[in-house]
Protein backbone atom coordinates (compact mmCIF):
# COMPACT_ATOMS: atom_id res chain seq x y z
CA UNK A 1 0.00 0.00 0.00
CA UNK A 2 1.30 3.61 -1.28
CA UNK A 3 0.62 6.15 1.12
CA UNK A 4 1.05 10.03 -0.42
CA UNK A 5 1.67 12.47 2.23
CA UNK A 6 1.51 15.90 -0.04
CA UNK A 7 1.30 19.68 0.26
CA UNK A 8 2.93 22.84 0.59
CA UNK A 9 6.38 23.51 1.86
CA UNK A 10 5.98 23.60 5.56
CA UNK A 11 2.39 22.12 6.07
CA UNK A 12 3.60 19.69 8.17
CA UNK A 13 4.42 16.40 5.55
CA UNK A 14 7.42 15.01 7.32
CA UNK A 15 6.04 15.66 10.76
CA UNK A 16 2.79 13.60 10.10
CA UNK A 17 4.55 11.26 8.46
CA UNK A 18 7.34 10.93 11.53
CA UNK A 19 4.29 10.14 13.55
CA UNK A 20 2.51 7.69 11.35
CA UNK A 21 5.26 5.87 10.32
CA UNK A 22 5.12 3.90 13.42
CA UNK A 23 2.28 3.40 14.20
CA UNK A 24 1.93 1.80 10.35
CA UNK A 25 5.14 -0.36 10.93
CA UNK A 26 5.59 1.17 7.59
CA UNK A 27 8.21 1.81 4.86
CA UNK A 28 9.04 5.95 4.85
CA UNK A 29 11.16 7.97 2.15
CA UNK A 30 10.99 11.72 2.51
CA UNK A 31 11.62 13.51 -0.94
CA UNK A 32 14.36 16.14 0.73
CA UNK A 33 16.35 12.91 1.65
CA UNK A 34 15.72 11.12 -1.46
CA UNK A 35 16.51 14.23 -3.42
CA UNK A 36 19.36 14.45 -0.78
CA UNK A 37 20.97 10.69 -2.25
CA UNK A 38 20.28 11.30 -5.61
CA UNK A 39 22.14 14.77 -5.34
CA UNK A 40 19.34 16.13 -7.45
CA UNK A 41 17.34 19.46 -6.20
CA UNK A 42 16.41 20.49 -9.72
CA UNK A 43 12.73 22.29 -9.34
CA UNK A 44 11.92 22.57 -13.33
CA UNK A 45 9.37 20.45 -14.44
CA UNK A 46 11.33 17.90 -15.70
CA UNK A 47 12.99 17.97 -11.99
CA UNK A 48 9.59 17.54 -10.35
CA UNK A 49 8.85 14.64 -12.99
CA UNK A 50 12.40 12.87 -12.09
CA UNK A 51 11.51 13.33 -8.31
CA UNK A 52 7.72 11.89 -8.58
CA UNK A 53 9.25 8.71 -10.49
CA UNK A 54 11.96 8.31 -8.18
CA UNK A 55 9.49 8.11 -5.07
CA UNK A 56 7.27 5.84 -6.77
CA UNK A 57 9.81 3.63 -7.53
CA UNK A 58 11.02 3.46 -4.12
CA UNK A 59 7.76 3.12 -3.07
CA UNK A 60 6.63 0.16 -5.51
CA UNK A 61 9.37 -1.73 -4.30
CA UNK A 62 8.02 -1.65 -1.20
CA UNK A 63 4.65 -1.94 -1.98
CA UNK A 64 5.57 -4.78 -4.28
CA UNK A 65 6.87 -6.98 -1.23
CA UNK A 66 3.89 -6.34 0.45
CA UNK A 67 4.97 -3.07 2.86
CA UNK A 68 2.85 -0.07 3.88
CA UNK A 69 4.75 3.43 2.54
CA UNK A 70 4.52 6.50 3.40
CA UNK A 71 6.15 9.10 0.70
CA UNK A 72 5.98 12.48 2.23
CA UNK A 73 6.79 15.13 -0.80
CA UNK A 74 4.89 17.89 -2.51
CA UNK A 75 3.79 16.73 -5.19
CA UNK A 76 2.33 19.40 -6.54
CA UNK A 77 0.53 18.67 -9.86
CA UNK A 78 -1.92 16.46 -10.73
CA UNK A 79 0.16 15.11 -13.55
CA UNK A 80 2.62 13.99 -10.47
CA UNK A 81 0.23 12.66 -8.79
CA UNK A 82 -0.75 10.61 -11.22
CA UNK A 83 2.95 9.10 -11.97
CA UNK A 84 3.26 8.08 -8.19
CA UNK A 85 -0.16 6.45 -8.49
CA UNK A 86 -0.43 6.31 -4.78
CA UNK A 87 -3.34 3.62 -2.87
CA UNK A 88 -3.93 6.58 -0.13
CA UNK A 89 -3.40 10.58 -0.36
CA UNK A 90 -3.14 12.54 2.46
CA UNK A 91 -3.45 16.33 1.98
CA UNK A 92 -2.15 18.60 4.42
CA UNK A 93 -3.90 21.91 3.59
CA UNK A 94 -2.44 23.69 6.86
CA UNK A 95 -1.20 26.56 4.53
CA UNK A 96 -2.03 28.88 1.67
CA UNK A 97 1.00 29.74 0.54
CA UNK A 98 4.55 28.07 1.35
CA UNK A 99 8.28 29.62 1.26
CA UNK A 100 8.85 28.93 -2.46
CA UNK A 101 7.19 31.09 -4.48
CA UNK A 102 7.75 28.84 -8.09
CA UNK A 103 6.09 26.09 -5.99
CA UNK A 104 2.96 28.23 -4.85
CA UNK A 105 2.22 28.83 -8.32
CA UNK A 106 2.55 25.53 -10.02
CA UNK A 107 0.60 23.80 -6.92
CA UNK A 108 -2.46 22.29 -7.93
CA UNK A 109 -5.20 21.39 -5.08
CA UNK A 110 -5.92 17.93 -5.53
CA UNK A 111 -9.15 17.04 -6.50
CA UNK A 112 -9.72 13.45 -4.79
CA UNK A 113 -7.87 12.82 -1.32
CA UNK A 114 -8.81 10.17 1.32
CA UNK A 115 -7.64 12.60 4.59
CA UNK A 116 -7.69 16.16 4.51
CA UNK A 117 -5.83 17.85 7.37
CA UNK A 118 -6.70 21.36 7.72
CA UNK A 119 -5.25 21.84 11.57
CA UNK A 120 -2.88 19.86 13.69
CA UNK A 121 -4.00 18.35 16.69
CA UNK A 122 -2.44 15.63 18.57
CA UNK A 123 -4.69 13.26 17.29
CA UNK A 124 -4.50 13.34 13.61
CA UNK A 125 -2.04 10.62 13.05
CA UNK A 126 -3.78 8.40 15.30
CA UNK A 127 -6.93 8.56 13.69
CA UNK A 128 -5.69 7.97 10.29
CA UNK A 129 -3.56 4.70 11.16
CA UNK A 130 -7.03 3.67 13.19
CA UNK A 131 -8.48 3.93 9.67
CA UNK A 132 -6.05 2.95 7.34
CA UNK A 133 -5.39 -0.54 9.70
CA UNK A 134 -8.72 -0.90 9.30
CA UNK A 135 -8.45 -1.72 5.46
CA UNK A 136 -5.24 -3.66 6.00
Amino acid sequence: MKILIMGLPGSGKTYLAQRLQPLLSAAWFNADKVREMANDWDFSPEGRTRQSLRMKSLADYESDNDRIVICDFICPTSETRKMFDPDIVIWLDTIKEGRFEDTNKLFEEPVKVDFRITEWNDKNHINIAAEINKDV
